[in-house]
């Protein structure tokens, strides 16, 4: 488990060089100045003399925190910066880390990840009070350790879980997660969309299960699901378990998509996105359009963001499908 937490495919082979900042958004030249800058400090060797009279200690924080809309390319520079890091490093999202500490127990996962020197935790989110607790203990003990730590997400450390649970109750633990970071802003318009239109128009059921049929002659990995039947089995599926679900699958067609209606199961279907975009996978649907899979009221809701999040990755995927003529 520990060695699976690399950067996706779609990742795998990004740095700071191929990041293409905004030029109307200066935020973003000054995020990739600094993380090559954490990254220098970091990495840099210390004398004898400094390790043992405290002189030339690194002024570097024990964390960096890229905060910023979706669609930015927070995650290119995590991996960017996970790239050009020493080694060893983990590069997981927060799912990912306290699905980690759920398979191996608390002091394991702990014990196995100060052995990084980096910890890049990709779309931090805290969505109940148990996370909260957790992750912050496990960021402080990490960073009390001399493990650096950088992480992604739409919300500023010291607002993380507002709207979701008492987070005033748990002021501490998310003050604490504040502290280990220096809060780098991200700002711009997500790169998916600069200038382009909605996601494409729903085809109908039959002419996605045609362009399904076709695809699956060319080479195997076509996985075509009636949607609700999908939604159904992903919910016999551990989170933690969908990338191993779609480790052979190359494209998804999907039929009948409707709005969901129970929070629930949009959650699971957040996580299943997040790992169809990681892998680079098209999709091509009928029934509504998919930046209409949640209701309003979702969109209205705690998990704004995170809904948010996976409709600019299915309209990038479903462009992609449309490009290859799904």
């Amino acid at each position: 488990m520990i060695s699976a937490l690399v950067p996706p495919p779609h990742f795998e082979d990004v740095s700071f060089d191929s990041y293409r900042p905004d030029p109307n958004q200066p935020s973003q030249s000054a995020a990739v100045e600094a993380l090559r800058g954490f990254s220098k400090d970091s990495t840099a060797p210390t004398s004898l003399f400094g390790k043992l009279f405290g002189a030339g200690k690194s002024d570097a924080p024990a964390g960096v925190y890229l905060d910023g809309g979706y669609g930015v390319g927070k995650t290119h520079l995590l991996a960017s910066l996970w790239h050009s890091f020493d080694k060893p490093a983990a590069f997981g999202t927060f799912v990912e880390y306290t699905n980690l500490v759920g398979a191996l127990g608390f002091h394991p996962a702990l014990a196995a990840l100060k052995e990084m020197k980096l910890v890049c935790v990709d779309e931090f989110e805290l969505d109940d009070p148990g996370d909260t607790v957790l992750m912050s203990r496990l960021m402080r003990e990490l960073a009390d350790a001399g493990v650096k730590i950088a992480a992604t997400s739409n919300t500023l450390p010291d607002a993380l879980g507002q709207g979701r649970f008492a987070a005033q109750d748990f002021l501490r633990e998310i003050q604490v997660l504040s502290s280990q970071f220096k809060v780098l802003k991200v700002d711009g318009e997500d790169y998916r969309h600069r200038g382009l239109p909605k996601p494409p128009e729903p085809e109908s059921s039959a002419a996605v299960v045609e362009a399904a049929q076709r695809d699956a002659d060319v080479s195997p990995g076509v996985a075509l699901d009636s949607f609700p039947s999908l939604l159904e089995h992903l919910a016999q599926v551990h989170p933690s378990r969908y990338r191993a679900l779609l480790a052979d699958v190359r494209a998804v067609y999907w039929t009948d998509v409707e709005t969901i209606q129970d929070e629930s199961v949009a959650l699971r279907l957040v996580v299943l996105v997040d790992r169809l975009y990681d892998r680079e996978v098209p999709i091509a649907a009928s029934g509504i359009a998919l930046d209409k899979v949640v209701t309003e009221e979702m969109l209205g809701g705690g998990y704004k963001k995170k809904y948010l999040r996976a409709i600019s990755r299915m309209t990038a995927l479903a462009r992609e499908g449309n490009e290859n003529g799904g």
